[in-house]
């Protein structure tokens, strides 16, 4: 069995984001004094989301990148998709946390997403092809 093992170092990586997402959510909780949910707090549901958004993302990114590492996919390729996959999600935040209708808001939030979406589609369509 081949581990993947760029995969598991990326992973660690994303990992680490996630936890420090976790926290900041957690902080905003406590400064807002809000137990459950948002409270209405603009601010405290775009960390949630941000989390969230995240949290549904990059398992699956990771999944089928380290599937395609283990079937063979290049090293070059692997990693290429994963740095774009790092990049895209501490953009994201950034992007999130703008005013709406900002310059940061459309040059970080967007971008992110669709490098996201870009890096999933690319990793199947490469297991697909295996």
């Amino acid at each position: 069995m081949v581990l993947p093992v760029h995969t598991m170092q990326y992973a660690a990586i994303l990992a680490l984001i996630f936890v420090a997402l976790s926290l900041w959510v957690s902080m905003g909780r406590a400064k807002m004094r809000v137990h459950h949910g948002d409270g209405g707090h603009v601010a405290l549901n775009r960390r949630i989301r941000t989390h969230a958004n995240f949290a549904e993302y990059v398992p699956f990114a990771l999944l089928l990148i380290g599937l395609g590492e283990m079937a063979g996919v290049g090293g070059t390729t692997v990693q290429a998709l994963l740095a774009v996959l790092v990049a895209a999600r501490l953009a994201h935040p950034l992007g999130m946390t703008a005013p709406e209708g900002s310059v940061r808001q459309y040059a970080l939030r967007a971008p992110a997403m669709l490098a996201t979406w870009a890096v999933i589609a690319v990793a199947a369509v490469l297991l697909l092809v295996r």
